[in-house]
């Protein structure tokens, strides 16, 4: 059934829109790169149109294929899974420091490597995630405008709806796009302005607060996450350090900031499975001493787990805290997107590893050294998955005082 009275082409150009217009908000003269892969083609080249129409003056996609991943990691020797193209991920970083944009466009099939040897699967993030750190150290720090949209495949559309015929589950999905990034109303642009007041005001609100820690309460959840030594909150539309205001998650529903990777206490379970670089990981439980993870187990994919931990001292604190009402749309859709994009904005969550230094107060000129003393993580990952639902209670505490944040996954 379709979302709207528009037609499917529509809505595709209207979510290309969207992405440039609020997503980015593309200055003339600016450079964008894309990254997606090979069935974004038509978004791609709508996107193109717009980013053009809007003054870009480059447009370049990268693309990638799912069947040549799972290609490498079927049939590569065994000294190959530490290899990055570095080459591409220092051309990246040099794009970005002259200005550029950058958009990823998500879609693949999130259960792809789910047979393959979990140590080649962590061996091969680890030296993506090293060669790649220049490039994403311009986006955590929010040097630059960008955005991260999605596109519906038809293996992400037959994982998500298994029971539906292929092209049923592929319209089922783009539907599900369409409407959480709210591309199928009047007015998008609009639309997303609306939506931007209401997290700002959250934000402001939590900002006005200054609470020293959240104290999260739920069935397996009795979890103390002390804030960032002048930590700011955000969510929806910001400006980059380069002046342009860009909605860098389409769709979004959070307000986040920066924890204390030093002041995190006790114990927390998983309230969604997290898909990671195509594994399943379900039933996470982990209990925090000091801020590091100090026991974790799942019900599924613990090994995956345990090597993602072990991707560098950074990977067993936590980076992010972001707080989600259990009302947001996408989880009023009953859709489990088994992508992280949408999953996130349907749930609280927290972030193994690097911290958004952008939800920071004066983080320009400080050390690595002396942003880690504020609280501020440091990894070569950046992990959310999802620890809210109806069934959890949120405080803040500052001073001794406990104060009701959220109750029952609604905000008090």
């Amino acid at each position: 059934m379709p979302t709207s009275s528009f037609t499917h082409d529509q809505l595709l150009d209207r979510l290309a829109e969207v992405s440039v217009r609020t997503g980015l908000n593309i200055t003339p003269g600016q450079q964008l790169i894309i990254t997606a892969g090979l069935e974004a083609v038509p978004l791609i080249r709508r996107i193109t149109a717009h980013a053009y129409k809007a003054g870009a003056s480059l447009v370049t996609t990268l693309y990638q294929d799912d069947e040549t991943t799972l290609a490498r990691f079927q049939h590569g020797h065994e000294d190959s899974f530490d290899t990055a193209a570095g080459w591409l991920a220092n051309g990246m970083a040099e794009a970005f420091g002259k200005g550029a944009a950058r958009m990823a466009i998500t879609g693949g099939n999130p259960t792809l490597l789910k047979d393959q040897n979990p140590d080649h699967i962590s061996r091969v993030s680890r030296a993506s995630s090293t060669a790649y750190r220049p490039a994403m150290e311009r986006i955590t720090n929010f040097d630059i405008n960008w955005n991260i949209i999605a596109c519906a495949t038809p293996a992400w559309a037959e994982q998500v709806f298994p029971h539906l015929p292929a092209e049923e589950a592929l319209t089922a999905l783009w539907n599900g796009i369409f409407q959480a990034s709210r591309v199928d109303v009047t007015d998008p642009v609009a639309a997303w302005a609306d939506h931007n007041r209401t997290l700002h005001a959250r934000a402001a609100m939590l900002n006005d607060r200054r609470f020293d820690a959240l104290h999260f309460t739920g069935p397996g959840t009795d979890l103390t996450v002390g804030l960032a030594d002048g930590h700011l909150w955000a969510g929806g539309a910001e400006e980059a350090k380069n002046g342009i205001v860009c909605n860098p998650n389409i769709p979004t529903e959070e307000v986040f900031t920066t924890p204390h990777c030093a002041r995190v206490e006790g114990t927390v379970s998983s309230t969604k499975p997290l898909f990671h670089q195509g594994s399943l990981i379900d039933g996470i439980r982990v209990r925090f001493e000091k801020g590091r993870i100090v026991e974790a187990h799942a019900s599924k994919g613990e090994d995956v787990l345990k090597r993602i931990l072990d991707s560098d001292e950074g990977a067993r604190r936590i980076g992010e805290v972001a707080l989600v009402p259990h009302s947001s749309p996408i989880s009023r859709s009953g859709i489990l997107y088994q992508n992280t994009l949408f999953d996130e904005n349907a749930a609280c969550h927290i972030a193994l590893g690097q911290a958004y230094t952008k939800c920071m107060t004066n983080p320009e000129g400080q050390s690595e050294e002396e942003l880690i003393a504020r609280g501020a993580n440091h990894s070569i990952i950046h992990i959310d998955w999802m620890i809210g639902s109806d069934r959890i209670n949120i405080d803040g505490l500052k001073d001794g005082q406990r104060t009701p944040l959220m109750r029952s996954g609604e905000w008090a």
